[in-house]
């Protein structure tokens, strides 16, 4: 037939499945800029809150929660008084610092300020 293009599966590329279950994971919002404040040092919830700037209490234990589900932290429960839970990355969690900070330099380099999200 005129006009038909035959497809041999060596001519479709496909999305490595790593990149699909990394991204699934870090690309919804906020779950990037949380790890990248957790790779840093342990945080505790309202300072981890605050250094994400925009984010509400519900979303990020919501994202919290899925990062531990994903085994990339842990909740540590500070007795106190005053009570006080604190997140720290698991060793799996701590593997993506360099990730980030290389993710972090091609975006000064590539991405126009307008672009990129607000800081303080």
């Amino acid at each position: 037939m005129a006009g038909e293009r035959i497809h041999d599966e060596s001519t479709c590329k496909q999305v490595d499945g790593g990149i699909s279950r990394v991204f699934q994971l870090l690309g919804k919002r906020w779950t990037g800029p949380i790890v990248s404040v957790l790779v840093e040092q342990p945080t505790h919830f309202a300072d981890l809150r605050r250094a994400v700037p925009g984010i509400s209490e519900r979303m990020l234990s919501d994202r919290l929660t899925e990062l531990a589900t994903a085994g990339l932290l842990v909740r540590e429960v500070d007795e106190g008084p005053p009570l006080r839970v604190s997140y720290r990355l698991t060793e799996a969690g701590a593997a993506l610092g360099p990730a980030l900070r290389e993710l972090g330099e091609w975006a000064e380099k590539h991405l126009p300020e307008s672009e990129r999200g607000g800081g303080c």
